[in-house]
């Protein structure tokens, strides 16, 4: 007996692998922004510059030898990185300019010092003539704190001191915000003239002999 005849199978083409189909697809990995790149965009926000700059520049070579993206990221890290340089050199070269318009580092007779600069010089000399204008901000030796008027004409020396010490004494308190007699600092005066004038003929100055102060002594209660 012979046996029916098989039911004819469709051909059917053959399926291409599955890798064939990604061809063209991008890989995952390969859509994942590069760690250096976004590492170096989100260093560069703060201003970590030199940080910045060395991340960028491994994100670029390693996308330029294996691919992959953030190239956007690392260029986006360096404009920001320059924009930080920019802004900081602008910054510098304004504090620069202002310390020049304040004299800041300018040798000047004592007596010429304004009241509320700064300036450095030796307290502990018997005759100081001369001194540096500094930045408040800065250590420095001295600060000139107020100008007050003394009637000084006809007075011995014994007693031009004293007077031009009581004086600069009840502006002391006022400055320091203690008075002289309780205050680890040192009060010095320069007479500017004999004659009590508005602005005052006394300059007043406040230091410490072997200590470098920081900051302006207003309200410091030292």
């Amino acid at each position: 007996m012979t046996e029916p005849p098989s039911p004819i199978q469709p051909m059917r083409p053959s399926l291409p692998s599955a890798e064939s189909w990604l061809v063209g697809v991008p890989h995952p990995a390969q859509q994942r922004q590069d760690g250096y790149a976004v590492a170096a965009f989100a260093t560069s926000l703060p201003g970590l510059v030199p940080i910045a700059v060395v991340l960028a520049g491994v994100a670029l070579r390693r996308i330029k030898r294996a691919g992959g993206h953030g190239k956007r990221l690392a260029y986006g890290a360096l404009a920001v990185s320059l924009c930080w340089v920019i802004a900081i050199g602008v910054a510098v070269a304004l504090n620069l300019v202002g310390d020049y318009r304040r004299g800041i580092g300018k040798t000047v007779s004592i007596s010429q010092v304004d009241v509320g600069r700064c300036f450095d010089a030796d307290l502990e000399a018997e005759s100081l003539r001369l001194v540096r204008i500094a930045n408040c901000a800065a250590p420095h030796t001295g600060e000139a704190y107020a100008k007050v008027q003394a009637a000084l004409v006809g007075l011995p020396a014994a007693q031009t001191g004293a007077v031009a010490t009581q004086q600069c004494a009840g502006a002391f308190a006022e400055f320091v915000g203690k008075s002289y007699e309780s205050s680890d600092l040192d009060m010095y005066y320069v007479v500017l003239g004999d004659r009590a004038v508005a602005d005052g003929n006394v300059l007043c100055l406040v230091g410490m002999p072997g200590t470098r102060l920081t900051g302006t002594m207003r309200g410091s209660q030292r």
